[in-house]
């Protein structure tokens, strides 16, 4: 693709929350890729401010955000435990508005969150599930070093559907 788009990827402030829930919200009925569905994410957005002031100051958590002209078209995230013997363990979530596939923004959040995650004192994996039939984010994750560590038979169901899920890992 030649077209190119001015983005800005940061991380996400108390005061995006609104703005995250739209998009989450959004993306839920692009495909059938994400966990949750049109039923959306059901959390409030004073719940979601909560969470990203928790998540700001964490040493195992983070959310970046994409944003083309002061909208959010992209979220990558990585959540841990508090749980002393699972705290190293990150799985990561990316969600990128169909509208915006093919610019390179799984990439580049991909690659903030990995960056994220190096500097991390605490986080030493990386792990995420993708369906097994998403082909393009799992050459994603694997040009950036994740390996297949299992197929889960009948992991998520759509539309009616049972279909495999890859976990996949990195150690960092």
């Amino acid at each position: 693709m030649n077209e190119t788009i001015d983005c800005i990827i940061r991380e996400a402030i108390p005061s995006d929350a609104e703005q995250i829930l739209k998009f989450l919200n959004e993306t839920a009925a692009q495909t059938g890729f994400m966990t949750q569905g049109r039923e959306g994410v059901g959390v409030s957005v004073e719940e979601e401010e909560e969470q990203l002031d928790t998540i700001y100051s964490s040493l195992n958590n983070c959310v970046f955000i994409a944003r083309v002209d002061e909208e959010v078209v992209g979220i990558a995230s990585i959540h841990a435990s508090d749980k002393p013997k699972i705290e190293h363990i990150g799985e990561i979530g990316v969600v990128v508005d169909k509208g915006y596939w093919g610019f390179g923004l799984g990439t580049l959040l991909m690659e903030e969150l990995l960056l994220w995650a190096d500097e991390s004192p605490m986080l030493s994996r990386l792990e995420l599930k993708v369906q097994e039939r998403n082909s393009r984010a799992r050459h994603l994750y694997e040009k950036l070093g994740f390996k297949l560590e299992a197929i889960m038979e009948q992991g998520v169901k759509d539309e009616g559907q049972l279909l495999n899920v890859c976990l996949m890992s990195k150690l960092i």
